[in-house]
């Protein structure tokens, strides 16, 4: 399955000059190397609702070492997406603190709206 995200490196001005949007194939990891930093959360939180949507409990996140910005700006948007279940720094054979592991809520596993309204 591929991916066609408008907000992987993708503009206005691309748009414009009728280029298409970078194809990212939904996967298991994503590795944003590739990607502007300015895309990164708009990038990830995109493609954990599609891999939620297509039933991927687990994503691993390669966001490198670095300074620690990129790590930062992930961790801030998955504090903030209520289908994350936990997310924690990948084990050393997988990234160690390179990379990030996160747990998905599946979507059949969200509770259903209660028919009466309450609670």
């Amino acid at each position: 399955m591929t991916l066609k995200m408008r907000s992987a490196g993708f503009s206005a001005e691309d748009e414009l000059e009728g280029k298409q949007p970078h194809p990212i194939p939904l996967e298991d990891c994503l590795d944003l190397h590739t990607f502007s930093p300015r895309d990164v959360a708009s990038l990830t939180e995109e493609y954990l609702l599609c891999c939620r949507d297509a039933g991927f409990s687990e994503v691993r996140i390669i966001h490198g070492r670095g300074s620690g910005i990129q790590r930062r700006t992930v961790r801030a948007v998955l504090s903030r997406l209520p289908f994350v279940k936990s997310f924690y720094d990948a084990p050393p054979q997988r990234g160690g603190w390179g990379a990030t592991i996160v747990h998905l809520q599946l979507a059949d596993e969200l509770p259903s709206p209660d028919p009466e309204g309450e609670g």
